[in-house]
């Protein structure tokens, strides 16, 4: 089994730190599909806050993958009947944008949603839509674990999201994985290349980015070490982990999925612990902007 699948973002936004070509084209995104059901890869993530991303999967005919779509953000403080509309219209809107008759997962994509007064009434609707087979797993989107457990505490999820890198063992330590895997939850990771960052040059990488010195020379040190590339170092770590079923990987054309495959097999060798950080300034793509 290919445990990689491909996240959508870039064919309706243009998307990510290392991003240079800007949005895909509908006609290269055909090819990224082509090659991608060729290699194995059998999942496709995918969400309406991800521009027109859908309708461009929907013509370029997604039938033969497993397509995990999620929620809009809820504006209010407290969910309520119009939020359940909302997301009823959305999900309506998904299918017919997507060609497709159901999918096989929805994820509430703002995890604090289901914190909020009221969220059953967003997780009712949603196992109202996989009792009626539009949906095979309910799921949610996180981005630090410390939202998981009030989540755990309140409703039956299916899949998690979550943000994991070579750098990262906040899921880890905190014990998250092993509860992922007692209650037999699927777990999705994406952000295994930090939105780039952890595949840029010392020279390429922003400046704002040189707090964390010390440990970019230890990450280019073991590298170097290991005669692997960053590519090679960061996949072979996300899918060497047990409790992944799927490490989420973003492209702009086909021959950098094509490059992600070939590295994704191989060796990975022993990491150093000082290579780890549970930094969020770094890890948290969203406190970028204050840097």
């Amino acid at each position: 089994m290919n445990k990689l699948a491909l996240g959508t973002v870039q064919f309706g936004l243009d998307y990510g730190v290392s991003s240079t070509t800007g949005k895909v084209k509908p006609e290269e995104v055909g090819k990224i599909l082509n090659y991608a059901h060729s290699a194995g890869i059998s999942l496709l993530d995918v969400a309406p806050a991800y521009g027109n991303s859908e309708k461009v999967l929907g013509n370029a005919n997604v039938d033969r993958f497993k397509v995990v779509t999620k929620t809009r953000h809820f504006d209010s403080f407290e969910i309520n009947n119009k939020d359940v509309e909302l997301l009823r219209k959305d999900f309506a809107c998904s299918l017919l944008d997507l060609k497709q008759n159901s999918v096989y997962g929805v994820l509430v994509h703002n995890a604090d949603d289901l914190l909020k007064s009221g969220s059953e009434k967003l997780f009712d609707q949603l196992q109202e839509l996989k009792q009626a087979e539009k949906i095979m797993k309910i799921g949610v989107s996180v981005y630090d674990y410390s939202q998981l457990q009030s989540i755990f505490d309140n409703f039956d999820i299916d899949l998690v999201q979550l943000p994991f890198n070579i750098l990262d063992r906040r899921m880890i330590d905190s014990g998250m994985f092993a509860t992922f895997k007692s209650k037999g939850i699927e777990v999705h990771a994406r952000s295994v290349f930090l939105q780039g960052l952890l595949l840029m040059s010392e020279k390429n990488r922003p400046d704002k980015f040189n707090r964390w010195h010390g440990l970019w020379k230890i990450w280019h040190e073991w590298l170097n070490d290991n005669q692997i590339s960053a590519l090679e170092g960061t996949i072979r770590h996300a899918i060497s982990m047990p409790e992944i079923s799927k490490v989420l990987v973003g492209v702009d054309n086909v021959d950098q999925l094509k490059e992600i495959v070939v590295a994704s097999s191989g060796v990975l060798p022993d990491i150093p612990d000082e290579m780890f950080t549970n930094d969020a300034n770094l890890l948290n793509p969203s406190n970028w902007g204050k840097l």
